[in-house]
């Protein structure tokens, strides 16, 4: 991931100061795959960004460190920093990380008689439609790891047929034997009337006492259908042991730290939870250092007054794109396929390519591939002269120019640009032919290609055109490489906020605290209970209430939101409609609930049955805690007229050969300085590369706001 600095840490503030002082210092700490990154909010309202390299084998080391570095930006040991911390809010790749080398728990499967293969039928959807011999996913568990067990409820909750107890027993003594740590239970219709899955939860203890991890399906997903539950469910038994180990582990270093205060821990939909819910619910950690970006990315946008762009976060191991329309990232819940496996959970729709600083370039066949594999943190890229040896994205990035041989991350590290030169000649100039120069530009235009079918990708889904769209670039590799990702989109316009490149973990400190519920209520909507719907909607924020109780929030921090949960008879998936009377649902109100499901249903998906009754399948409540926001989220410098900043020249390559490109000092700049490119704009941790012609102002909010000339 390239990064640039002349200092350990940056403080970034904003003139106006902060709305309000807090108490104390407030943490986002998001651990890449290369980098972690950290954001500190200080009392007065200042921003501290910092990175450190993350430690894979145990990621709470790298995150304590870092706290370390943050410790000493602002004079203070590290106890004395953590005895301060009013919050700390982290992202973390350890459920992703789990899920792309299948590294989790040994796990079984107790489910439904006749349902024993739900998990392998996939509702038929095969990614590679075209090739017969695509590979199934890995299973999560074996065939011989998924119990059948006799029982049955109907879709009202009765009981069928009776539990079977001793099947279950059965069941659970040869998943002993065949070394399961980790039980997923999923009986039918378990979301309307929990008790067979509560009853067998009781048995796996009497007979496996030693069990790592149960997951409940009722607990994990209260909601149909039948085969998103399973996989839902599944993906959480797999992945909660090493998570609730990680977690365990980070919460004691901090404790001996010195924190005694509350971990919150950042979610897939774009809120907030505390590990007390990891275990029950881990699988809502997939993808959370990405949506703390797209946090961010909106808040920042918002202020500059854009409302749509594409946010696009380009780190050492992966490029995160999403959609952003109306300020605020769409959260989907139908269709979320990740790695491999179905989620039926509240998502930012987040698309992820292995695109980043640290991807190796090399020649296959004649053909020059760039990523998925990355170098990673450990060795890294050649030029960080950790024992890299294959060249990566980052080498390229030296060898043209874009990045400073010293002052490197934060002023750490100085690059060996001549053994990323060499690295690029022995593993893709020299198979293929070519001058070493030329490599590294084919290598920038193979990852640049790459990132754009990306976005391409994300697009054409929600029929948007870039070309009405701005990029938001962020993370380490972002502004290096937003200026040749426009061209080749046809977009016009590019933000740079001065915390790109550690945006991801200051979206983590700007996010809410989100608490989701829904109860299965499965009725006809002319059919419907309202007094069980008042019911159901009063359980649902009493449980909210308890669970936002350990952020100690006002009344006027709390808002909270209640859907129906509805679709049309014969659908898999319903949608999520609002009942704005909330708790106060009365008959009348129920013509307007059935209107705002036919007008939702049409914008969303294109078509409505207005004559047809709609069904009604649960209860959903989204209760948010609203969390501070730093007022500004950059310091500007007092240099306006550009040139006064200017450090000399670099020798960098856009296309046409090398030109003698203007640096500039990006930290001396101030609101209304304005740059032409070429040039490159040196900030801590980043550089913000401006193609020929490209037009930059500095904004008010911190904000670099990029003219990018015609293609």
């Amino acid at each position: 991931m390239p990064a640039l600095g002349r200092d350990d840490s940056v403080t970034t503030a904003g003139a106006d100061g902060p709305e309000e002082a807090s108490g104390g210092h407030r943490v986002g700490v998001d651990v890449g795959g290369t980098f972690t990154d950290l954001i500190c909010i200080t009392p007065g309202g200042e921003v501290i960004l910092d990175k450190t390299p993350t430690t894979p084998e145990d990621q709470s080391e790298g995150v304590v460190r870092g706290l370390g570095q943050l410790a000493g930006a602002v004079g203070a040991d590290l106890a004395g920093f953590c005895g301060s911390l009013e919050a700390f809010v982290h992202g973390t790749t350890t459920a992703d990380n789990t899920m792309i080398e299948m590294s989790g728990a040994a796990t079984g499967l107790l489910t439904t008689e006749g349902h024993r293969d739900e998990i392998e039928l996939r509702r038929d959807h095969k990614e590679e439609i075209w090739d017969p011999t695509y590979p199934p996913p890995v299973p999560i568990a074996r065939r011989r790891a998924r119990i059948p067990v006799p029982e049955r409820l109907d879709f009202e909750g009765n009981e069928i047929l009776a539990l079977d107890e001793e099947a279950v027993r059965r069941g659970v003594r040869r998943l002993r034997k065949l070394g399961i740590d980790s039980i997923a239970v999923c009986f039918l219709f378990s979301f309307v009337n929990p008790e067979h899955e509560l009853r067998a939860r009781d048995l796996i203890v009497e007979e496996y006492p030693e069990v790592e991890h149960i997951s409940l399906s009722h607990e994990v997903l209260p909601r149909a259908p039948e085969f998103e539950r399973t996989s839902t469910t599944l993906v959480n038994a797999y992945v909660a042991p090493r998570i609730t180990a990680y977690v365990a582990r980070l919460v004691e270093r901090l404790r001996r730290a010195g924190f005694d205060g509350k971990v919150v821990l950042m979610q897939s939909s774009g809120g907030v939870m505390p590990p007390e819910s990891v275990a029950r619910r881990a699988v809502s950690l997939l993808g959370s250092g990405p949506t703390g970006g797209v946090m961010a990315a909106a808040l920042a946008a918002g202020r500059s007054g854009v409302t749509e762009f594409v946010a696009a976060d380009m780190g050492g191991t992966s490029y995160d794109v999403c959609l952003v329309q109306g300020s605020a990232p769409a959260v989907a819940t139908d269709w979320n396929w990740r790695h491999r496996y179905y989620l039926n959970i509240p998502m930012v729709d987040i698309h992820s390519v292995g695109a980043g600083g640290g991807s190796i370039a090399r020649v296959r066949q004649g053909a020059l591939l760039v990523g998925p594999d990355s170098a990673g943190s450990r060795p890294g890229p050649v030029c960080y002269g950790r024992g890299g040896t294959e060249p990566t994205v980052t080498d390229a990035d030296a060898v043209l120019g874009y990045l400073p041989v010293k002052g490197f991350a934060g002023g750490t590290m100085e690059l060996d640009v001549e053994s990323g030169r060499q690295a690029i000649e022995r593993g893709v100039a020299g198979p293929m032919g070519l001058e070493v120069d030329d490599a590294a530009w084919a290598i920038e235009r193979i990852v640049n290609a790459n990132m754009a079918n990306a976005v391409r990708k994300v697009l054409s889904s929600h029929g948007a055109d870039p070309r009405t769209l701005a990029l938001i670039a962020y993370g380490g590799g972002g502004p290096v490489h937003a200026w040749a990702q426009a061209r080749e989109l046809g977009i016009h316009r590019i933000l740079v906020p001065k915390a790109s490149p550690a945006f991801s973990a200051l979206g983590l400190l700007v996010s809410d605290y989100v608490v989701d519920l829904m109860r299965a209520y499965v009725v006809k909507l002319s059919d419907i209970d309202v007094a069980r719907v008042r019911s159901l909607a009063t359980e649902l924020g009493a449980e909210a209430d308890a669970e936002l109780a350990p952020a100690r929030l006002g009344p006027d921090q709390v808002e909270a939101n209640l859907f129906a949960q509805m679709c049309y008879h014969g659908q898999n998936f319903d949608m999520s409609v609002p009942i704005p009377e909330g708790a106060g649902l009365a008959e009348e109100n129920l013509l307007d609930l059935a209107d705002r499901f036919h007008r939702l249903h049409e914008s969303s998906r294109g078509f409505a049955f207005r004559t047809q009754q709609p069904l009604v399948r649960g209860i959903r409540l989204v209760q948010r805690g609203i969390t501070p926001k730093p007022p500004v989220l950059a310091r500007l410098g007092t240099v306006t007229t550009a040139g006064e900043a200017r450090t000399g020249t670099r020798r960098a390559h856009f296309g046409d050969g090398f030109v003698d490109a203007p640096t500039y000092d990006g930290a001396q700049l101030g609101a209304g300085a304005e740059v032409t490119g070429p040039a490159l704009l040196d900030e801590p941790f980043t550089v913000i590369v401006l193609g020929p012609g490209d037009a930059a102002r500095l904004d008010e909010h911190g904000n670099y706001d990029i003219a990018v000339a015609s293609a």
